[in-house]
């Protein structure tokens, strides 16, 4: 298995991005909300993290639990079963308004890729 997160599965291009938030179908599982796209003919399913401003003030944390939230992804991402034409699009927000611990991300995280597929 291949444990890596590099640089062609990140969500960047702001016309995914828009495209994902208009077309996309989204659920959460507290303290994660995802929005998803199934992509046809896209190399490499992508994904993206976003932690509010408006819940964390302080950058740092912010920062920490985006980082959290990506290495939750990087560790289960093979839990999404992508067939040979069809990947996915993910947007990762997370809702919850104090700092959990690693282990509710990781459990949030698992449940929310099973139900993808």
């Amino acid at each position: 298995m291949n444990f890596r997160f590099p640089k062609s599965e990140k969500l960047k291009s702001k016309k995914t991005i828009e495209l994902l938030f208009k077309e996309g179908k989204s659920f959460s599982k507290f303290p994660i909300k995802v929005f998803y796209l199934p992509m046809v003919n896209f190399k490499k399913t992508q994904a993206g993290f976003a932690v509010p401003k408006r819940n964390f003030k302080n950058a740092v944390d912010r920062n920490r639990i985006k980082r959290q939230l990506r290495e939750a992804y990087r560790l289960q991402k093979h839990l999404l079963k992508s067939e040979e034409d069809s990947e996915f699009t993910l947007f990762f927000l997370y809702l919850g308004k104090d700092k959990l611990p690693y282990e509710s991300i990781k459990i949030a995280m698992e449940k929310i890729l099973d139900k993808i597929n």
